[in-house]
């Protein structure tokens, strides 16, 4: 038999939905034995982005079963709800290569391979207690993924502003610390350790180095590094925040 339910979606939720149901209340039909989780995702909107369901004004967890008549209002997860007390861990799927290069120069750990499947995504974040970003919402609905977040941007450097807002991370910035190709922490290198690697102007002119100790890719602070500092400088401006 055949049962109805209304359902609003409230605040960034919006995103997932046409944009004519946006900001309105939806009515469901739906067969008995359906768990809340279950209608939410079949109309696209990810659990790991919900904070809070209520259902006829009281809170339910995500295996409420909805019942005939129910008014159920669901509310996205704030920036504000995100741990500030430990360092944020990402892993990133196939389609994000670029914004996982500019996390690293900003420091931070992102996991990323070009090969990843969406099993492996999914298991790697619940088990590594990494938070998943995507662009594949179908992604974030499986059950064993925790924390993630649907990336809105399809541009690196738009995504780059998104994340660092998303997640508040203007104050866990530690830039030029990670190895863009390989996430590893770099460590510092006596210039005679790598004197053969390196080309005769930049033999001539620097003398601190740092080394990847998983590619051995070397970094020193040439013009490329005053392009990278000019590239956060923007960003940051972006979100709202400076850079020292």
């Amino acid at each position: 038999m055949s049962r109805t339910a209304s359902i609003s979606f409230l605040g960034s939720l919006n995103d997932f939905l046409p944009p004519k149901k946006r900001g309105q209340a939806a009515v469901l039909s739906f067969n008995g034995g359906q768990t809340i989780k279950h209608l939410i995702e079949s109309l696209g909107v990810p659990h790991v982005e919900v904070s809070c369901i209520l259902a006829g004004g009281r809170p339910v967890d995500f295996s409420y079963q909805v019942e005939d008549g129910d008014v159920l209002e669901v509310y996205p997860l704030a920036p504000a709800q995100e741990n500030k007390d430990e360092e944020q861990r990402f892993i990133l799927d196939n389609h994000l290569g670029q914004l996982a290069i500019y996390l690293r120069m900003l420091g931070f750990d992102a996991l990323y391979r070009n090969d990843f499947q969406d099993e492996e995504l999914a298991n790697l974040a619940s088990q590594k207690d990494r938070t998943l970003l995507t662009r594949d919402r179908r992604l974030l609905m499986r059950n064993q993924v925790e924390r993630g977040y649907w990336v809105r941007n399809t541009l690196p450097r738009q995504q780059l502003v998104e994340i660092v807002r998303r997640f508040d991370l203007s104050d866990w910035i530690r830039p030029f610390r990670r190895c863009m190709r390989c996430n590893s922490l770099l460590q510092p290198v006596e210039k005679s350790a790598v004197l053969d690697r390196l080309e005769p102007l930049t033999r001539q002119y620097f003398e601190e180095f740092r080394i990847c100790p998983d590619c051995h890719r070397i970094y020193w602070k040439g013009s490329h590094y005053e392009r990278m500092r000019r590239f956060i400088e923007q960003v940051l401006q972006s979100v709202g925040t400076g850079y020292e």
